[in-house]
């Protein structure tokens, strides 16, 4: 489906039943409709959205600010007809969800984020991610890390160093994600936009007490690249957030322990009721 808005047409698809949730994406929806499985859709109408930029959606990436995300999002949420309505970010798309809710907190009821970070700081984010998993990583992980970024040609794409990085990014070191991402829809400009200008100054603790809407914070234990200990602290300074850890998930929790992900989630929203 398609929605009008100022100097775009943004796309979004949806599947499931029961209350609506966005799910951002900024690669297609396609591999977030893969990743997403029936526990979470039995329960939500997941609805999947490329931001103006991005995927399937038209206008400039150069655009995209926080408040025009959210301008996008509120076009999106009046074209499903619902009053309120909840949004999920992965990885450094969480950080486009949560100042989503911090804009509309009337409209935006829960917000769930996968391998959020916590700043918006890149260089300082890997540094700390490559001492933990040093750190706590097993011999086996690193030595299979070793022996994938080995291989890599003189100059990989970002998507195979992404893969490459499979120990660092899931439960099982040897899980082969290229299927996940086949449909991906790659528009490198959106992500130097989003990396390079919307997040590098972004800290969650900045302004915080503007952020009212409850926020789930559900982080993989085996998640190397934003590792959960980056968060260390951090919840309690926030009015409304609740860190689960996942114990058997890398960097994306909502593929990797789908049951418990989809209960975790339901359980948090009625305990707030």
């Amino acid at each position: 489906m398609n929605v009008s808005v100022k100097g775009a047409e943004l796309f979004y698809s949806t599947r499931g039943q029961g209350p609506a949730c966005l799910v951002l994406s900024g690669i297609g929806t396609k591999p977030y409709e893969a990743m997403t499985l029936p526990p979470l859709s039995d329960r939500f109408q997941l609805v999947y959205v490329d931001p103006r930029g991005s995927g399937l959606s038209t206008g400039e990436a150069a655009d995209l600010t926080f408040d025009v995300l959210a301008e996008d999002l509120e076009a999106i949420r009046a074209d499903l007809g619902v009053e309120t309505i909840a949004v999920l970010g992965h990885s450094v798309m969480s950080v486009l969800a949560i100042e989503y809710g911090r804009r509309c907190p009337g409209s935006v009821s829960h917000v769930i984020t996968a391998g959020a970070p916590a700043t918006g700081d890149m260089a300082r984010l890997a540094a700390k991610a490559t001492a933990f998993f040093e750190a706590d990583a097993s011999e086996e992980r690193k030595q299979i890390l070793r022996e994938n970024m080995a291989k890599l040609p003189a100059n990989p794409a970002p998507g195979e160093v992404m893969f490459a990085q499979t120990p660092m990014r899931y439960f099982d070191p040897r899980f082969d994600a290229v299927p996940l991402y086949a449909e991906a829809v790659v528009r490198p400009e959106f992500l130097q936009h989003v990396f390079g200008t919307l997040t590098p100054g972004w800290d969650v603790t900045v302004g915080a007490n503007e952020l009212q809407v409850p926020i789930f914070l559900a982080h993989g234990r085996y998640d190397y690249t934003v590792p959960h200990v980056l968060w260390d602290g951090i919840p309690d300074r926030l009015p409304n957030a609740t860190l689960e850890i996942f114990e058997r998930s890398g960097h994306q929790p909502f593929f990797e322990e789908p049951d418990r992900f989809a209960t975790a989630v339901t359980d948090w929203m009625a305990a707030l009721r």
